[in-house]
């Protein structure tokens, strides 16, 4: 029998209409899954775009763990006594040389990642200030950690600035003898809003107040930046960032995560890092899909590049692989779409893949994304507590796959029932 107190919160849910189910995906127009250029995609719904893709990447799979003798389906440990194989070294090697990084260490996902660093880096003393729509593995990891977290306003570097400073006072770390370090975290894409906070003053503050900073760049790598590297990269900004974070089961389309940084730092995580030392490692399998999405990246990057040599063109986007071109127009598309049917008003700014119509309201949000579904869209209602109560909302993810139709149609529906 279930305890009470647990009973109770169940029922809560329910009264709330905010229950959670796990459901499957019933081959529905995907505007939901985060496979934002397709990398995983092989099925009905599929453009002949992402299955080629996915077929390419499965076909690189095998062939990297032909090449490299190995065909084990476990890791068989942690990657301290038994699991760390061959692959984990070339694959970091190619992923810190992709994001011009001096170090990674791979972890099982995004969720492993953050609390393995939150938990093990800052120190008893030091303070964590984190922008207050940061996402719950974060979070998870600050409770985890012995240093005190703090929150400033969401993309606000004003509020940023100010924090810091107020802290620095109230904690007396202004005396430049003291040990304790400040760690400033935000995310360059973020996962509920899809909006990106201005990481350019936000590094000058950091420098200002000799902070450090970490960025999650889950929802940017493989969508933002000329080859898919983030926004960080993008921007020219790697060399201010102290850590950033890095996934894969995203427009990647695999399994994973990676913490990008200085050798030192990733040595310091080998030793401490709890959610890496004590699970077993992501095996071969997994490893090579990791390999082989950044090698379709960098294979789709190197042949448009050819192609614009060929045809004397010498625009940036010419450069982009295919993938990501068709993923920056249909979000184009998309934006311009929202102006179009004067639905401005009712989403959050965005030039990410990520697109959030705000409702405010969990009958009016669920019944709209039940609409959708009758209609052959796959929109999933987001609710609290992912978002706070009166924030509740529609979450569009736009892929390399979806078409400019669909798109349209789309929009049309949710703007007859906003």
């Amino acid at each position: 029998m279930l305890p009470h107190k647990l009973q109770h919160k169940l029922q809560q849910r329910t009264e709330d209409n905010s229950l959670r189910e796990l459901t499957e995906p019933s081959g529905l127009i995907d505007f939901s899954s985060n496979d934002y250029l397709g990398f995983s995609s092989d099925s009905v719904t599929s453009t002949a775009l992402s299955t080629s893709f996915a077929k390419a990447i499965s076909k690189k799979t095998q062939d990297i763990l032909h090449k490299n003798g190995l065909s084990s389906n476990g890791a068989t440990g942690s990657r301290l006594l038994t699991g760390n194989h061959k692959l984990y070294a070339l694959a970091e090697s190619a992923i810190a040389s992709f994001h011009e990084s001096e170090a990674a260490l791979i972890f099982n996902s995004g969720y492993d990642a953050n609390i393995g660093f939150f938990q093990s880096v800052p120190q008893r003393g030091d303070l964590i200030i984190y922008d207050e729509y940061i996402h719950a593995s974060i979070r998870d990891g600050i409770q985890m950690s012995l240093a005190r977290g703090y929150k400033f306003k969401h993309n606000d570097v004003a509020h940023l600035d100010t924090t810091i400073s107020r802290l620095r006072e109230m904690h007396h770390l202004n005396d430049t003898a003291t040990n304790a370090e400040i760690y400033v975290v935000t995310e360059s894409v973020f996962s509920m809003d899809g909006d990106t906070p201005d990481l350019k003053t936000i590094i000058e503050i950091c420098k200002k107040h000799r902070v450090h900073l970490i960025v999650d760049e889950a929802h940017a790598v493989g969508v933002m930046g000329e080859s898919g590297e983030g926004v960080v990269q993008s921007l020219g900004l790697q060399g201010d960032v102290f850590a950033r974070v890095v996934t894969f089961g995203k427009a990647l389309g695999a399994h994973g995560a990676a913490i990008l940084g200085s050798e030192e730092l990733k040595g310091y995580l080998v030793n401490f890092a709890r959610s890496l030392i004590y699970t077993t490692a992501l095996p071969p399998h997994s490893v090579a899909t990791i390999m082989a999405g950044y090698e379709q990246l960098v294979a789709s990057a190197e042949g448009a590049k050819q192609s614009a040599a060929i045809q004397n063109q010498v625009e940036s986007k010419a450069k982009q692989p295919a993938a990501i071109k068709k993923l920056q127009t249909l979000i184009n598309h998309f934006n311009t779409q929202l102006r179009t049917q004067n639905l401005t008003s009712h989403f959050i700014p965005s030039t990410s893949a990520i697109h959030c119509a705000v409702i405010q309201d969990v009958e009016k949000v669920k019944a709209l994304s039940q609409e959708l579904e009758k209609q052959g869209f796959n929109v999933k209602p987001i609710l609290s507590p992912t978002v706070p109560k009166g924030q509740e909302r529609l979450r569009i993810c736009l892929h390399a796959f979806n078409t400019e139709e669909e798109i349209e149609r789309l929009l049309s529906i949710i703007k007859e029932h906003i």
